[in-house]
């Protein structure tokens, strides 16, 4: 099991590796610069997966399928939430749908966990999850940067997933158009990193109306920026830390 900062989740398992660039989301991928430290480290699994474009590295394109770990969570027995593919997109259009069936496998042997899978093309994974087991320990998910991609709601609510879940990280932009109907969580959160790009109150607080209107669980991530310790994670004098209420 791979620990794991993030705070809405209590560890990651990559059964994939490698992604593309896809949105505005995806300039500063924090998954983007830990693949190419890991990469210059020598570590196999993520060897082509990144390239040096002006001062910064970026995806090629490539993935790992990582057979060796389809298997891992069947060796933890304590329950924990796992954030799926947090090095990855599972739902990206070079992973095969027989290789996504088989983490279904993983997912549907160990009712013991619970799996968080996010994604930026939630119109593949409605798709796909059409023929597979709807499993209510999976929750299924789509990130939100701005109000460009806000057509993904619609696709996730075509989605059949025991939680529905968004991802508004990094948030660079208002969202002020959005629905959040059936859909049971909002994760909010800032940029961070050297090249992070700021997030305005204003827009949080879009979200969160949303997220009460709609009657879904509000997680407050972080504010973000060059130092995102500095920045904590407080809003509106608080941290917000809400799981959806099937979790409870």
């Amino acid at each position: 099991m791979a620990e794991t900062s993030i705070e809405w989740t209590d560890a990651t398992w990559n059964p994939v590796a490698g992604c593309t660039i896809l949105t505005a989301g995806c300039t500063n991928c924090y998954a983007m610069r830990m693949a190419a430290r890991l990469q210059a480290m020598g570590v196999p699994k993520y060897a082509g997966l990144t390239r040096k474009s002006g001062e910064r590295y970026v995806w090629t394109g490539a993935i790992t399928l990582d057979e060796a770990a389809l298997d891992t969570p069947r060796t933890w027995r304590k329950p924990r939430l796992i954030f799926v593919n947090s090095m990855s997109d599972l739902f990206q259009e070079e992973v095969p749908a027989d290789f996504i069936r088989r983490v279904w496998e993983t997912m549907a042997a160990t009712p013991q966990h619970t799996y968080q899978i996010l994604t930026k093309r939630p119109d593949r994974m409605a798709a796909i999850t059409l023929d597979l087991q709807l499993l209510p320990n999976v929750w299924l998910g789509t990130s939100v940067e701005n109000a460009a991609v806000l057509d993904r709601l619609d696709d996730l609510r075509a989605t059949p997933a025991a939680v529905r879940f968004v991802s508004f990280e990094p948030l660079i932009g208002s969202v002020a158009g959005g629905d959040l109907r059936d859909i049971q969580w909002a994760i909010v959160g800032g940029e961070s990193g050297p090249r992070a790009r700021p997030m305005l109150e204003d827009w949080v607080d879009e979200i969160h109306i949303m997220a009460e209107e709609a009657g879904a669980a509000f997680f407050f991530k972080q504010w973000g920026g060059r130092n995102k310790k500095a920045a904590g994670r407080a809003y509106r004098g608080r941290h917000w830390d809400d799981l959806p209420s099937i979790a409870a």
